[in-house]
C-alpha cells in the first residue's frame, strides 16, 4: 500500500455525493465482491472505532465484518460501560478515540446535528454515519442502489415504491438522493399518519396497491414505533391487515419487479413471512451487498484514493 497523507473523507449522507462519487463507491464495491480474497489487508494496522448509540444488527457487523476484511483493528464500544455512563460528552468520547490513533469512527445517533459538529472539531478523523435519527442512512442507500443496479444493470427511468413509515424513514430520506441521482422515478406510499409532506414534495404518493402494480423496486419500510410519539394503528395485525405485502398483493406486481427491505424485517407486519425469502426478494443479498459497499465507504474515509490501494 503506497504511504500517503491521512486526509479524512467524512461520509454523511447522499445528499452531499454527486453522481460520479456514488460510482466511484459502487465501483469500488463491486471490485472487493469480485476480487477479495482471505489474507488481503490493504489496511492492516490502521483502526476502526464502531460507535452505536442505537440498536442495530445488520449495519452495526455488516461494518465490522468490512472492516476486518480490510484488515483494519476494530475497537468495540458500548456506551453502557463507557465513559459516556459517567457523563462524558460524546466529542470527548470520539477525541479521545482519536488520540489513542483510530482514524475512522462509525457513528450511530438520534441526534443528525452530532455529526457535522464533531468534524468541525475533530479534524483528524474521519467520521461514517451509520445511522442519524429519521435523517439519514448513506450505506444503506448505497447498498440499495448497489442490489439494485446488480439486478437492473440499466437504473434509468426504474420506478421504486417505498412504502409504509415514510414519516420517521431515514432511509427514505438518504434513497432519494441517491435514487434520483440515476434517473430512477421514485414513488411513496403508507398510512395516512407516516406519511411526510417534506418527502412527498420531492416523491409523489401513490396509493398502495397503485403503487405495487408500478414499481419495478418494491421496497417495504419498517413501522418504526421506537420513534413515534402517539398511536399510529391499533395493532401488528391492523396493519398487515391494510399495508402488509402479502402473496395476494404480490401478484399485482410487474413479473420482473423485485422485493426490498432495508431490515429489521417485521415477518407478519409489512411483509407477510413466505414473502421475505420469495424468488423476487433480495432482502439477503442487500445484507451481503452491505458488506461490500461499506468497505468502499471506509476506504474512501480512509483517503479515497482507490489507486493507491493494490491487493
Amino acid at each position: 500500500m503506497t504511504k500517503r497523507r491521512f486526509a479524512p473523507n467524512h461520509l454523511f449522507d447522499t445528499k452531499d455525493l454527486s453522481r460520479n462519487e456514488i460510482q466511484t463507491l459502487l465501483d469500488r464495491a463491486q471490485y472487493w465482491e469480485e476480487h477479495w480474497q482471505p489474507g488481503h489487508a490493504p489496511y492492516q494496522g490502521r483502526f476502526a472505532a464502531n460507535l452505536f448509540f442505537e440498536p442495530s444488527t445488520r449495519t452495526r457487523f455488516s461494518f465490522e465484518v468490512a472492516e476486518k476484511k480490510l484488515g483494519m483493528e476494530v475497537i468495540h464500544f458500548s456506551p453502557e460501560v463507557s465513559s459516556t455512563a459517567k457523563g462524558e460528552s460524546l466529542y470527548d468520547t470520539v477525541k479521545t478515540l482519536s488520540s489513542l490513533g483510530v482514524r475512522v469512527v462509525v457513528i450511530r445517533h438520534a441526534d443528525p446535528c452530532v455529526f457535522q459538529e464533531l468534524a468541525d472539531r475533530l479534524p483528524e478523523c474521519a467520521l461514517v454515519n451509520a445511522g442519524a435519527g429519521c435523517l439519514a442512512h448513506p450505506t444503506q442507500a448505497l447498498l440499495d442502489l448497489y442490489t439494485m443496479r446488480k439486478h437492473f444493470k440499466e437504473l434509468e427511468g426504474k420506478k421504486v415504491a417505498m412504502i409504509g413509515d415514510i414519516k420517521h424513514s431515514r432511509v427514505v430520506r438518504s434513497n432519494l438522493w441517491a435514487l434520483s441521482r440515476f434517473g430512477m422515478e421514485i414513488m411513496v406510499s403508507g398510512p395516512d399518519g407516516m406519511r411526510d409532506e417534506e418527502i412527498e414534495q420531492l416523491a409523489p404518493y401513490v396509493p398502495f396497491e397503485d403503487a405495487l402494480r408500478e414499481a419495478d423496486v418494491v421496497m417495504m419500510l419498517r413501522v418504526q414505533l421506537e420513534r413515534h410519539d402517539q398511536t399510529l394503528f391499533s395493532s401488528a395485525q391492523a396493519y398487515f391487515r391494510q399495508f402488509g405485502l402479502t402473496r395476494k398483493r404480490a401478484r399485482l406486481m410487474k413479473p420482473d419487479a423485485i422485493i426490498m427491505h432495508p431490515g429489521p424485517v417485521n415477518r407478519g407486519v409489512e411483509i407477510a413471512d413466505e414473502m421475505v425469502e420469495d424468488q423476487r426478494s433480495k432482502i439477503f443479498e442487500q445484507m451481503k451487498n452491505g458488506v461490500w459497499v461499506r468497505m468502499a465507504a471506509l476506504e474512501r474515509a480512509m483517503g479515497g484514493d482507490f489507486r493507491c490501494v493494490s491487493c
